[in-house]
C-alpha cells in the first residue's frame, strides 16, 4: 500500500487504495479499446466504512473523464422488500429519455415482458413468468450497453439490493463474455442469508475481485490528517485519530472535519478531545448531531429515512408535516452537516430534485433512531401519501408492510391490490409478503378464504410445502365458490404432488369431487385424478385404466374437461402399447378443427402444462410425428412470445428435441435438449422437467453414437437413481441401460435394463418404443442367454404388432434379426426395412438399411442407409456403414 497522499482531485477516503484504482483505470482502458472486448465485472467488498462508495465515486469520476457513460444505483436498508427497485434506477434515467416508440424499438419482443418490471410499460393481461422477466432485464441491459458503448454499471450496497435485482445481476454476469460493458459492485461483508446470499455468492464466483478493503495504516491516518487540517498536526494528534477511529477511512474524514468546524488545535494537548468527536459520526452520536440541528430538522430526516432512496423533498416535506419552504430549509441545514446530499440526476439514478443520505452508515443510524411506535406511524402515513401522490398500491406496500396489524379491511385491500400488481410484473415473492401481511390484520370473515387462495396461488411452485397450508386453510373457509372452489382443489393437488404427496394430491381431488353434482367442474376433478395417476412412475393404481375408459365411454369433446379425458385416455392407451389407430383417434377428439381449444392453449393455467404434453406425447409414440412437432414447435413460440422462459420453455425444448430425435434430426434435437438442460438448471437440479432434458439429451447422443459424451453429461448431471416419482420421457431406466451397455458395464446395463423390465410391468407399460428396455435387453442377452433373448425379442414384437405402428414393428424385426443368422437373419432385416421404411423414424430406417446391407452384404443397400445416417446426424451410423463398405 502506498503511504502517500492521493491526488487533489481524488476523495480522502482514497488514501492507500492505489492498486484498486489501478484496478479500475486498467477496466476501463479496456473497455475502451474496442467494442467487441468482453465485458467485465469487479467486486469491491469491505465491512463498513472503508471506502468502498468512494471507490465507486472514483470509477464515476475516471470513466466520466474517459468518454464512458456510468449508470448508478444503490440498494438501501429499508427499501429491500420493493421488486426491482435497484435495476429500475439503473435503467429508468436510459429508457425515459427515449420516445416510448424507441424504447420499443430498442427493447423489441422483450418491451411487453420487462418495460412492466422497468415501469415504463402497463403489464399485460397474463401473469409474467419472473424467470422471462428476469431474462428481458438482462436483454434489455444488454441492447442499451451496445448503444450507449463504452458503458459501465456501477451498483453500491448491493447487499440491500432486492432479490429480483440481484437475480438479474446473477444472469447478466454470466453474460459478459459476448458484451463490451463492466460493471462495478460494491458489497459489505455478511448481513445476508438466504436467497440473497446464494445470489450475492452466485455473482461474487464470477466477478473479478478487487482485494477486500481494510483500514487505513497508522501512516496513512496521519497523511491524511494532515492533508486535510495542515502540516502543522503534530504526530500524537495524528496517531490519536488513527487510534480512535481504527483506521476507518469513513470515520477518519468525519473526524478530521469535526476538528475543523470546532476549530481543534491539532496538537497532543487537544488530542484527548477526539475520541468524544469521533462519537458524534456514527451511531448514538450521530443522532446527538443530528438532533443538535434541531426538531424540524430532526423530523425531516426522520422522513427521508422512512422513504429511503430516490428520496423526494415534496414527498419527505409532506411526512414531515411542513410547507415546501421550511423543507427546502431542513434539506439545506442536513445538506450543510454532510448528513442528505442531492441525489445524482440526468445519468445518475435519481431525478432531479432527489435526496439521499451521504453514506449508508448514516442512512440507518437515522431510521434505527426513529422512536419504535413513531417510525410505525410514519410508515402508515408514508403509505398514505406514496398512494395519494398516484404511484399505486405497491409502491405504498413497503410502508405497510411495516404498520402493526389493526382490523383495517382497507388494508387487507391495499395490500391484495398490491400483491396484484407485484405478479402483474413478475414478483411473486414481493406479493407472497403482501398476502402475508394482510393474513395478519386480518380480513373480514367473508374475504379471508380469498386472500389465503390468492397467498397459495403466488406461492405456488416456489414454495409447495407452505401453499398446501394456505390453500387447505382456503378450501375448510367459507367464501370460496363454483369455479374458484375448483381450481383452488386442483391447485392444492399441484402443490401436493410437487411435494411428492401423489396420494394426498389424489385423494384431495376425490374428496372434492364426491361433493360436486354431475357437470363440467366434476368432470374436471376426474379428469385431474387420472392426470395425476397418469404421470406417476410407480405401480399402476387398481382400475385406473378401466376406470379412465369407462369415464371416457360417455365424452363426445364437448367442453375443456371431456377434452382433458380424452387426451388421458390417449395417453394411457398409447403407454399400455394399445392400438396405435385408437390412440390417434382419441387425441384427434380433443382437438378443434386441428388445433387446441380455447382455455387448453400452452399459457393457459387452468390445466397445466402435463395435460398437453400427455397429448404431444401420445402422438410421438404412435407415430404422428407432424402433430407432435406442431403442437411442441407451437409451445416453444407461446413460451418465448410470453417470456416464459423458467420450467415451461425448458420442457418445451426439450420435447421438441424428443419430436426430433424420434423424426432422426438428431443435431437439432441435440440442440433443443442442451437448451433445455441450460434452462432446467437455472430452475433447479431434481425436479422432473431436469431429468426429461438429461435424459433427452443422453439418448441424442448415443444414437448419434457419441458415446463417451453422454457418459460424460451423464456423470455431470447425476443420471443415475433414484429416480424422480414421475414419468420422464424417454424412459430413463431404458436409456441408462442403453448407456452402461455402450460404455462397456455390460452386466450393470443388463441389470438395469431388468429393473426397466419390472417398473413397465408394474405400470402397465406395453409400448415397445416408448420403453425399448426389451429389444436392447434381448441383444445384450444373445450370447450368455440365447433363448431368454428370443423370448424377448419375441414377446416385443407380439407386443409392437398390437401397438401397430410401422416404427414398433420395425424396431422388434430389427432385434429379431440380429439374433438370427444366414438367410432368416437377412429376411428379418428386409422386413425391417420395409416397415421402418415407411415409418416418420429416419434415424431407425438409417440403422435398418445398414443391417441389412450388411446381412445381405449389398453395397447398395449400405449406401442407401448411409446417405439417411448423414442425413440424420448418425455419426455412429455413418462409421458403421463406411467400416462395412470397406470390408464388402
Amino acid at each position: 500500500m502506498t503511504q502517500v497522499r492521493p491526488g487533489t482531485a481524488a476523495s480522502a477516503s482514497l488514501w492507500e487504495r492505489d492498486e484498486e484504482v489501478a484496478t479500475i483505470e486498467e477496466a476501463i482502458t479496456a473497455l475502451r479499446a474496442d467494442s467487441a472486448t468482453s465485458g467485465s465485472l469487479l467486486l469491491v467488498s469491505g465491512e463498513a466504512g472503508l471506502g468502498k462508495t468512494a471507490l465507486l465515486a472514483e470509477t464515476r469520476r475516471i470513466a466520466e473523464r474517459e468518454g464512458c457513460a456510468v449508470w448508478s444505483a444503490r440498494g438501501g436498508e429499508t427499501v429491500t422488500s420493493v421488486p426491482f427497485n435497484v435495476v429500475r434506477q439503473l435503467l429508468q434515467p436510459a429508457l425515459v429519455s427515449l420516445h416510448p416508440e424507441e424504447a420499443r424499438e430498442y427493447l423489441g419482443d422483450w418491451y411487453d415482458i420487462a418495460g412492466p418490471a422497468l415501469g415504463i410499460a402497463e403489464p399485460g393481461d397474463r401473469q409474467p413468468d419472473p424467470q422471462g422477466v428476469c431474462d428481458g432485464l438482462v436483454a434489455a441491459v444488454r441492447r442499451l450497453a451496445k448503444r450507449d458503448w463504452p458503458l459501465v454499471l456501477l451498483i453500491d450496497d448491493a447487499r440491500w439490493a432486492d432479490q429480483e435485482t440481484l437475480r438479474w445481476l446473477a444472469a447478466f454476469a454470466e453474460r459478459l463474455d459476448d458484451l463490451s460493458v463492466l460493471v462495478v459492485v460494491a458489497r459489505r461483508l455478511g448481513g445476508v442469508s438466504g436467497e440473497s446470499a446464494r445470489l450475492l455468492d452466485a455473482v461474487a464466483a464470477v466477478a473479478r475481485p478487487i482485494s477486500t478493503l481494510s483500514a487505513l495504516t497508522p501512516a496513512a491516518a496521519e497523511g491524511l490528517t494532515r492533508a486535510t487540517i495542515g502540516e502543522h498536526a503534530d504526530a500524537p494528534f495524528c496517531r490519536e485519530v488513527w487510534a480512535v477511529t481504527g483506521g476507518n477511512p469513513y470515520e477518519t474524514v468525519e473526524l478530521l472535519a469535526k476538528v475543523q468546524d470546532s476549530e481543534l488545535e491539532p496538537s497532543e494537548g487537544s488530542a484527548a478531545e477526539l475520541r468524544a468527536l469521533n462519537k458524534s459520526a456514527r451511531g448514538r452520536g450521530l443522532v446527538a448531531r443530528l438532533e443538535g440541528l434541531g426538531i424540524d430538522a430532526t423530523r425531516f430526516a426522520w422522513a427521508a429515512a422512512i422513504l429511503g432512496t430516490g428520496i423526494s423533498l415534496d414527498l419527505a416535506a409532506q411526512l414531515a408535516g411542513m410547507p415546501d419552504e421550511e423543507a427546502n430549509r431542513c434539506a439545506e441545514l442536513l445538506g450543510a452537516a454532510r448528513i442528505l446530499t442531492a441525489a445524482p440526476s440526468a445519468n445518475g439514478h435519481g431525478p432531479d430534485g432527489d435526496l439521499e443520505f451521504v453514506h449508508p452508515l448514516i442512512a440507518t443510524a437515522v431510521y434505527r433512531s426513529i422512536p419504535d411506535a413513531l417510525r410505525t406511524a410514519m410508515h402508515g402515513q408514508a403509505a398514505w401519501a406514496v398512494t395519494e401522490s398516484g404511484r399505486g398500491a405497491a409502491a405504498a406496500s413497503r410502508h405497510l408492510l411495516e404498520v402493526h396489524p389493526d382490523d383495517d379491511p382497507e388494508l387487507v385491500e391495499q395490500m391484495r391490490e398490491a400483491a396484484r400488481e407485484h405478479l402483474a410484473v413478475g414478483a411473486p415473492d414481493a406479493a407472497r409478503r403482501c398476502l402475508e401481511r394482510a393474513l395478519k390484520e386480518p380480513p373480514l370473515p367473508e374475504t379471508h378464504a380469498r386472500v389465503l387462495y390468492e397467498l397459495g396461488c403466488a406461492t405456488l411452485l416456489t414454495a409447495p410445502s407452505t401453499t398446501i397450508g394456505h390453500l387447505r386453510a382456503a378450501l375448510e373457509r367459507p367464501g370460496l365458490e363454483n369455479t374458484e372452489r375448483v381450481d383452488a382443489v386442483f391447485r392444492l393437488s399441484q402443490a401436493l404432488l410437487h411435494n411428492n404427496q401423489l396420494d394426498e394430491a389424489v385423494r384431495t381431488v376425490d374428496e372434492e369431487v364426491e361433493r360436486l353434482e354431475p357437470g363440467s367442474a366434476r368432470m374436471r376433478l376426474q379428469a385431474v385424478h387420472y392426470m395425476w395417476e397418469g404421470i406417476h412412475a410407480g405401480e399402476e393404481r387398481s382400475g385406473h385404466s378401466s376406470g379412465l375408459a369407462e369415464l371416457v365411454a360417455t365424452c363426445t369433446g364437448r367442453d375443456n374437461s371431456e377434452r382433458a379425458l380424452l387426451i388421458l385416455r390417449g395417453f394411457d392407451a398409447m403407454t399400455r402399447g394399445e392400438n396405435a389407430e385408437e390412440v390417434v383417434e382419441l387425441c384427434d377428439r380433443a382437438l378443434v378443427n386441428g388445433r387446441l381449444a380455447p382455455g387448453l392453449a400452452w399459457t393457459d393455467t387452468e390445466w397445466g402444462v402435463e395435460l398437453l404434453l400427455m397429448l404431444g406425447s401420445a402422438y410421438a409414440y404412435a407415430d404422428r410425428l407432424d402433430r407432435a412437432e406442431s403442437l411442441f414447435s407451437e409451445a416453444l413460440h407461446a413460451y418465448v412470445k410470453a417470456g416464459w422462459s423458467g420450467g415451461h420453455l425448458s420442457l418445451a425444448n426439450a420435447y421438441l428435441g424428443l419430436a426430433h430425435r424420434r423424426r432422426g434430426r438428431l443435431a437439432d434435437a441435440e440442440h433443443l435438449q442442451r437448451e433445455s438442460l441450460r434452462l432446467a438448471e437455472r430452475v433447479g437440479r431434481g425436479l422432473p422437467l431436469y431429468w426429461s432434458a438429461t435424459c433427452g439429451l443422453i439418448d441424442t447422443l448415443l444414437a448419434r453414437g457419441h458415446v463417451q459424451e453422454a457418459a460424460e453429461i451423464a456423470e455431470r448431471y447425476g443420471f443415475a437413481p433414484p429416480y424422480p416419482s414421475t414419468i420422464v420421457l424417454p424412459d430413463t431406466r431404458s436409456v441408462r441401460g442403453r448407456l452402461l451397455l455402450a460404455v462397456g458395464r455390460t452386466k450393470e446395463g443388463i441389470n438395469e435394463l431388468e429393473a426397466a423390465e419390472k417398473a413397465s410391468a408394474a405400470r402397465g407399460h406395453h409400448n415397445t418404443v416408448l420403453a425399448p428396455w426389451a429389444v436392447d435387453l434381448a441383444r445384450a442377452l444373445a450370447s450368455e442367454d440365447p433363448s431368454r433373448a428370443a423370448a424377448l425379442a419375441s414377446d416385443a414384437r407380439r407386443q409392437a404388432e398390437r401397438f401397430g405402428t410401422d416404427t414398433a414393428i420395425g424396431e422388434a424385426l430389427r432385434c429379431a434379426a440380429a439374433l438370427e443368422t444366414g438367410q432368416r437373419a437377412v429376411r428379418l432385416a428386409a422386413q425391417a426395412v420395409t416397415y421402418l421404411e415407411a415409418s416418420p423414424c429416419q434415424y431407425e430406417h438409417a440403422a435398418a438399411r445398414i443391417e441389412y446391407g450388411i446381412a445381405s452384404r449389398s453395397v447398395t443397400e449400405v449406401n442407401k442407409g448411409l446417405t439417411l445416417a448423414r442425413a440424420s446426424g448418425a455419426d455412429g451410423l455413418v462409421a458403421k456403414a463406411e467400416a462395412a463398405l470397406a470390408n464388402l
